[in-house]
């Protein structure tokens, strides 16, 4: 389980992202009535109607609405390490990283009321003497943690890093931000709703019971809990750096803030990377929908590699034994659950997680990555058969807090989604939809098309953000995405006429700046990052092959 939190944060190495960041590239990758805004935050909340870029950093702060205290307040920065049990801060201030937190409004339609902290984190430019900017970063999820994330991303950026001031931030309720937690018995709720209707029932009351048990735990804090606010929330880091205008990289689900923040407030943007795009209009609580094809070619072509190193891995000596592998795992867990590990990792799943697991397996087509991916379903096909086994290095930690909910908050990445679009509410309507995926997309449909926490949510308190003006930005996608699909970017791409996009052919990869290491992509982004010239045309680059 290497790659999203549903639509997730892109896949790296960098060790100081821990495991939360590592997980939120790993599953992945949301109103009744327009609320109106109340007089005075029109402008105040955001710069939606506004069309012109603000005269001067004291002309973007000058808020009003209560908001000035929060744009004009200065960051107090320090240690990053925040007790004894840190393993992530030491690292960052040996890295010479500075964290601090930010003070915003719960409801930004309240701004005199309840306050929440956003946590930030800082690794200054070291060539002031050309400095571009601040650049802030988003590694996705929804929820995914970006505090831990400037080191990484100043090795991405190579020489330009070095002029601009990096930013990381945990957006509110996650990391070291002021926290949501749902106590979930489980942390990811991208679950299967197997092979019959009994397995579908069970999804239902599981599903509404973790609406539930956020609501009794979090009601009053839930309703503010969205990409909108979050856009907010950057804005006002913004104002607190003293910065007229923000840069911007974001991965995944972090292409949807990024673009909102593009609407809700024109003209406050310098250069903005957006890389594994989500097309706006497609964005809902189904998040995964529509995915189902290039995940099944993703698996088509692992199993492929797998063939070639069936001495490895026992799967099979060619793509339809390996695949032939998978479906009798996926046969054996509708039968009853699989016993993957053994002792206190011991871990009993069925077949609304196995299908979970593996489509976690394939979004990133690196060696490494599907070498990861060979020995777990090595694992699956051994439990299918009855065999005992011992789960992989890595994956117990991860397994724990997918399947059990242990080790951080649960909650978060549903409660962002679930606040930002309403989702269908009658049963029936997934049921059918299922159904009607199946023969298409026996695996993957009953995945893609189920029913979700969202079902039982709180109406959203805002519509979604639609894309009515332009902006400019640079686009980075991959033709095999099996999380954010190609053809989100591109429909992005049209929607924004003054953007570009890089396309890379022929990688079954989920983000790819900076970690995927395709020279080509990364000197395209860092050439715009030093210049803030986007290229002349949209460009394509080739996947590197052995």
């Amino acid at each position: 389980m290497r790659s999203h939190e549903a639509a997730d944060a892109p896949p790296t190495t960098d060790r100081t992202l821990g495991p939360a960041a590592r997980r939120a590239s790993c599953v992945g990758l949301v109103l009744a009535a327009c609320l109106a805004i109340p007089p005075g935050l029109a402008v105040a909340a955001d710069a939606e109607s506004a069309g012109a870029a603000p005269a001067s950093a004291s002309a973007a702060n000058r808020s009003g609405a209560g908001l000035d205290r929060y744009y004009q307040q200065r960051p107090a920065w320090g240690s990053c390490v925040t007790g004894p049990d840190d393993t992530t801060g030491p690292d960052l201030d040996k890295a010479g990283v500075q964290c601090a937190d930010v003070t915003v409004p719960l409801d930004y339609a309240a701004p005199r009321g309840r306050t929440i902290t956003v946590a930030i984190s800082r690794l200054k430019a070291t060539d002031t003497r050309h400095r571009i900017g601040a650049i802030l970063l988003n590694t996705g999820g929804p929820g995914g943690p970006a505090r831990a994330y400037p080191p990484t991303a100043r090795a991405a950026m190579k020489e330009v890093g070095a002029r601009y001031d990096i930013v990381g931030f945990d957006p509110r309720f996650v990391g070291r931000s002021t926290p949501l937690n749902c106590g979930w018995p489980l942390g990811m709720t991208w679950l299967s709703a197997g092979a019959d209707r009994a397995g579908f029932d069970r999804q239902v009351a599981l599903q509404k019971s973790l609406a539930d048990k956020c609501r009794a735990t979090g009601a009053s804090v839930l309703p503010h809990i969205s990409t909108r606010n979050t856009a907010r929330d950057m804005d006002v880091i913004r104002g607190a750096l003293g910065e007229r205008k923000i840069s911007y990289l974001g991965y995944s689900y972090g292409t949807y803030l990024g673009t909102v923040y593009t609407q809700m407030f024109p003209g406050r943007h310098d250069r903005m990377v957006l890389d594994g795009a989500i097309d706006p209009g497609d964005y809902r609580p189904r998040l995964l929908e529509g995915t189902e094809r290039e995940n099944e070619k993703a698996l088509s072509d692992w199993a492929g590699w797998a063939a070639e190193r069936h001495d490895t891995y026992g799967l099979g000596r060619t793509r339809a034994e390996v695949l032939a592998s998978v479906d009798r795992v996926v046969a054996a867990s509708a039968r009853g659950p699989l016993t993957i590990g053994s002792g206190a990792d011991a871990f009993r799943i069925d077949d609304s997680q196995v299908p979970l697991l593996l489509f976690s397996g394939i979004a990133d087509d690196t060696e490494p990555a599907r070498a990861s991916f060979g020995e777990l379903l090595s694992v699956l096909v051994a439990a299918a058969g009855g065999a005992p086994t011992t789960l992989p290095a890595g994956f117990a930690g991860e397994l724990r807090y997918a399947l059990r909910g242990e080790g951080e908050p649960t909650g978060v990445q549903s409660a962002i989604i679930c606040g930002d679009v309403a989702a269908g509410r009658d049963p029936e309507q997934y049921w059918r939809d299922i159904e009607r995926s199946r023969a298409a997309h026996p695996l993957f449909g009953p995945l893609t098309r189920n029913i979700n926490p969202c079902a039982f949510w709180d109406r959203p308190r805002e519509e979604p953000t639609r894309v009515r003006r332009d902006a400019a930005v640079l686009i980075v996608a991959a033709t095999g995405d099996p999380r954010t699909t190609y053809k989100g970017s591109v429909e992005l791409r049209r929607q924004l006429p003054s953007s570009r996009l890089i396309t890379l052919e022929g990688a079954n990869r989920h983000a790819l700046y900076g970690s995927y290491g395709n020279t080509c992509v990364d000197d395209q982004v860092n050439k715009y990052l030093a210049t803030g010239k986007l290229p002349a045309k949209d460009r394509t680059c080739v996947k590197k092959t052995d």
